[in-house]
């Protein structure tokens, strides 16, 4: 409870936020997507990186692509190799252009305040 009464200011770094999946549950990535874009000002959030890791699900192929198209600061990278959790993380990285790359795994549920307190840590410590 204490993060959400911390005032973090304007003065935080931008984040990127690094999904790597394969084969994950159309709804539990979706809910994953949209609880990071519920909970963080706009300000602090650069963009979230989806990394498919390969998956052959159908739902994740083109139906995936026209969703993300649609949603504002989203970017969806494709492997054309199975390349593995870091691997995959590595990806997502270089195409990263927030001043924090923040790794989640595919199947997380975000909660108002939960990226400041991180981003306050790193502003006042590089």
């Amino acid at each position: 409870m204490g993060c959400l009464q911390q005032n973090p200011g304007d003065s935080l770094p931008t984040a990127s936020v690094i999904l790597c999946f394969h084969d994950e549950v159309w709804s539990t990535l979706l809910r994953t997507v949209h609880s990071i874009l519920d909970t963080v000002p706009r300000a602090f959030l650069k963009e979230i990186i989806l990394v498919d890791d390969l998956s052959q699900q159908g739902q994740l192929k083109s139906s995936l692509s026209e969703y993300v198209a649609r949603l504002e600061g989203v970017k969806l990278l494709r492997s054309n190799k199975r390349l593995g959790a870091i691997r995959a993380r590595m990806l997502g990285a270089t195409r990263a252009t927030g001043d924090v790359l923040v790794f989640m795994d595919s199947h997380c549920e975000c909660h108002p305040g939960w990226l400041e307190p991180l981003l306050s840590r790193i502003a006042g410590d590089r």
